[in-house]
């Protein structure tokens, strides 16, 4: 069963990273997309998804306001606050207002894919029809495995964000060249040739070389 999913974020760079986690993780898949509290209210109504991944701060509103007005516009959405907002009055807002999971930024992969794991395992455990206690304990206890560790900050010059974009577009078969990064990720050839060479020194991305007239291009691939 694929589980269809709205990403909401004020930041293009941001809903671009997290639209690729999601289409990165098994049985999950980004139907639509929103920038303002506004838009995530109006998608939200039109695809009725099962998953909203959903940012605190908005610039039309905040979104715990969203999240209360979800209950009545999707009432099937599973919410996931998605955002950098610490403060605890805003996780208890978020848990108030019916947020299954609450997850800060910046993030690596694995911390989404542990939530969404979580999410599916709980509505999976229901299946159809009457249940047991077992059942619903799981449903309303299942917790996400350990986060992965925090990653070193980059070096100066790199952002946490663009570093996850071009992560993310290394595929894991067959390999790409910085020129080919650069147009799936929307940076320079030149910044995006950093990022990939900042991966190959912490030990997250590979390199060959690929010889033929001229120069030999440097070809990159995500490490095993």
């Amino acid at each position: 069963m694929t589980r269809r999913v709205l990403v909401v974020d004020d930041d293009f760079m941001v809903l671009r990273i997290h639209e690729r986690f999601v289409a990165q993780t098994p049985g999950f898949d980004v139907v639509a997309r929103a920038r303002t509290g506004a838009e995530a209210l109006a998608e939200a109504e039109r695809t009725q998804p099962d998953v909203v991944l959903l940012d605190v701060h908005l610039p039309d509103t905040s979104g715990l306001e969203v999240l209360r007005a979800l209950r009545d516009l999707a009432p099937r959405a599973v919410v996931v606050m998605v955002t950098a907002e610490r403060d605890a009055e805003a996780v208890r807002a978020a848990l108030r207002g019916g947020a299954q999971q609450y997850l800060v930024k910046p993030f690596a992969y694995d911390d989404l894919a542990a939530r969404l794991a979580a999410v599916a395992g709980a509505l999976d455990s229901l299946g159809e029809g009457e249940t047991d206690q077992g059942a619903i304990d799981r449903a309303f206890g299942a917790a996400p495995t350990a986060p992965a560790p925090v990653a070193p900050a980059p070096p100066k010059g790199l952002s946490v964000e663009s570093l996850a974009l071009v992560r993310s577009a290394l595929p894991a078969d067959g390999d790409l060249s910085a020129s080919e990064v650069a147009e799936e990720v929307g940076l320079s050839r030149v910044s995006a040739r950093r990022y990939l060479e900042h991966l190959v020194t912490v030990g997250e991305a590979d390199v060959r070389l690929r010889y033929g007239a001229g120069r030999p291009e440097r070809r990159y691939s995500a490490s095993p």
